[in-house]
């Protein structure tokens, strides 16, 4: 199991370099940023010129906020600056975000990313062997390209694509046009074996591979510390975090496989109203157990590889807190241990 980290986007160019530094003398494999406050894509170009080895990606980029043609140009770029080693990682955000915050067009979301990605893959071609660029699709065509703007052939090849999803029809695009799944931390382990796989499979079957072909990425919520405060602290952190994601209705299926369907609306409602901290009294331990590995930080590695080592081949912790950096240190090498 690989074991990645986030790279965050904070004070400034030497900061990102000095964390992609250290996450990659610490031994990660990976090292992800996210879209929240700050473009993902950025950081990663600093975090290239300051590594060599660990691995770069976006989790997520999102992907309706812009076209194939960017996103083809971006990742193309980052695969050069990189030597090979960037993850274009994709996903769709929902309805409001897209057309309030984005102001971009949204309809048939899994339908819409199934064609993106083949149009930016079908873009990437042209530029890796000369083909002309001929993409017609019923939400983007591409036919347009001249030698003044080909980048030409990438010395590194294509980037991988990894697309995050949560319901089932995501979940198939995912196995049917890309290279991997980025899972989203609001997701149990029964949902994965239940819910994920199955429709996983679907996908990779339409596109003629099988599962040792593709790899899956997990956040994984964890509670973890070094005392009864540290691990309150660290159990309010994960509740607030899994509350939020809760009220979401388009996350509302993992809580309906668990029987936990009404809690959504409820949560929902308490989110609009601003009671943040009423909305994490709703967790009870019961789903705090669910969702997330609770231990002290020398038992992670074992734990999370008996819950989940069968299901995925990426692993970073989820922890909406802060984690004793010597003592972490010390569980990602038991992750390296145990591999071996």
């Amino acid at each position: 199991m690989k074991v990645d980290s986030g790279l965050f986007f904070s004070s400034g160019s030497h900061d990102i370099a000095k964390q992609a530094r250290a996450l990659e003398d610490a031994g990660y494999d990976g090292a992800w940023t996210s879209e929240t406050g700050h473009d993902p894509f950025i950081p990663l170009a600093i975090a290239a010129g300051a590594s060599s080895s660990i691995q770069l990606g976006t989790a997520i980029a999102v992907a309706f906020a812009r076209n194939p043609m960017n996103l083809a140009s971006l990742g193309n770029d980052l695969q050069m600056i990189s030597e090979g080693r960037f993850i274009l990682g994709l996903g769709s955000q929902v309805r409001a975000h897209i057309e309030k915050r984005f102001s971009m067009p949204w309809s048939h979301p899994a339908a819409r990313m199934h064609e993106l990605i083949v149009a930016i893959r079908t873009i990437w071609s042209s530029w890796q062997d000369g083909s002309k660029l001929d993409f017609r699709g019923q939400f983007y065509t591409h036919t347009l390209m001249t030698p003044f703007f080909n980048p030409g052939p990438n010395p590194f090849g294509s980037p991988k694509i990894f697309l995050a999803a949560v319901g089932e029809q995501m979940t198939e695009v995912a196995g049917e046009v890309a290279d991997g799944l980025l899972v989203h931390g609001f997701t149990t382990e029964r949902y994965l074996r239940e819910v994920t796989l199955p429709a996983l499979e679907r996908g990779l079957a339409q596109s003629g591979r099988s599962r040792d072909q593709f790899e899956i990425s997990y956040p994984g919520f964890v509670v973890t510390g070094a005392n009864e405060d540290e691990i309150a602290a660290a159990s309010h952190g994960v509740k607030s975090q899994i509350a939020f994601y809760a009220s979401t209705p388009a996350y509302a299926g993992v809580l309906d496989l668990h029987g936990w369907g009404d809690l959504q609306p409820a949560l929902n409602a308490l989110s609009k109203a601003g009671k943040w901290e009423e909305m994490a009294s709703q967790i009870d331990d019961e789903m705090l157990e669910t969702f997330a590995v609770i231990c002290e930080p020398e038992n992670i590695p074992a734990r999370v590889t008996a819950r989940f080592g069968d299901l995925v081949d990426r692993f970073s912790v989820y922890a909406p807190y802060s984690i004793d950096n010597d003592r972490w240190k010390a569980a990602l090498a038991g992750f390296k241990s145990h591999d071996t």
